[in-house]
């Protein structure tokens, strides 16, 4: 086995606003993508006195030219005021974001702003590395001013270093609010996974290069499964399959949907036994890692 190759998993989210201690950063770690093991005790691992001083929506990605990884998130505090109204018209513009080289010492985080005064809110950044352009196209959910905070779009900026972003622009624009987005490539295509949030599922679309037109992929699996949100999809190294993690939020956190085809629309959910989710997990994603990075972090 090629020990530079990723062949274990390691998942980093959120813990719900219902806890204390919930909007902060948690990570835990898999062997096989399924059944996962809380790390330092179930307890938070990256805090925030910046902003809010909440964390929400964390994100994990690695930079191909230098090996560095980078968390963003949503800068937001919903514990102990549960004020959904304010926060998506007088929210945070910014974003957080952690560095690291190991995955273990991160550096302090920064607020970084990406959005004019009139966007309302930055949710759920996450971001694709453009090999064309060697920069990355970073993502989120914003209500504006302009129509006057009606719905959900998802905006767009790139970055090179995710500290200085280019202005944004509309990146998604349905009918209905749309949050959420989380991309995966495969066989040079992208998959883009996003939440209707007037219906309350997961609408997957299919992309040629990150920025062309999307063809959507009609998919009765996923619609059927309703009340779900913050989509994160992985490969299940060495199987030809794929799992499309969603939060039930309302009924008790993640779920995993399985497909052996990204272009079918045909997602199978597991049954209760085939994995294990971590304690508390809520919106967040999954990065692949080395067997080498796994016994680091869980020593």
């Amino acid at each position: 086995m090629d020990e530079s190759l990723p062949n274990r998993y390691l998942f980093v989210y959120f813990a719900g606003e219902k806890y204390e201690d919930g909007e902060n950063i948690y990570m835990a770690l898999s062997e096989d993508g399924l059944n996962w093991h809380d790390l330092n005790h179930n307890h938070p691992i990256l805090y925030s006195n910046l902003g809010t001083k909440g964390i929400r929506d964390p994100f994990i990605i690695k930079d191909p030219k230098n090996n560095n990884y980078y968390i963003l998130a949503t800068d937001l505090k919903i514990h102990g005021n549960n004020d959904w109204y304010n926060a998506q018209r007088s929210g945070s513009t910014s974003l957080l974001v952690w560095k690291s080289s190991n995955l273990i010492n991160w550096s302090a985080p920064k607020l970084i702003p990406v959005a004019p005064k009139n966007f309302g809110c930055v949710w759920a950044p996450e971001a694709t590395y453009a090999s064309q352009t060697e920069d990355f196209l970073v993502y989120w959910a914003s209500k504006t001013a302009v129509d006057n905070y009606a719905k959900q779009r998802i905006y767009c900026a790139h970055t090179s270093d995710f500290s200085h972003f280019s202005s944004p622009k509309i990146y998604i624009d349905r009918p209905f609010s749309a949050i959420d987005t989380t991309i995966i490539k495969n066989n040079n295509r992208y998959f883009r996974f996003t939440k209707n949030e007037a219906e309350k599922y997961i609408i997957e679309d299919q992309l040629n290069s990150l920025e062309a037109k999307p063809t959507e992929i009609l998919s009765p699996t996923l619609t059927d499964n309703l009340g779900v949100e913050g989509p994160t999809c992985y490969p299940l190294i060495g199987k030809k399959k794929w799992l499309l993690l969603v939060d039930n939020y309302a009924k008790g956190g993640y779920y995993p949907l399985e497909t052996t085809d990204l272009t079918s629309g045909r997602f199978n959910r597991l049954p209760t036994d085939a994995y294990h989710m971590p304690s508390r997990a809520r919106h967040g994603t999954v990065l692949p890692i080395t067997q080498n990075k796994f016994n680091r972090l869980i020593d």
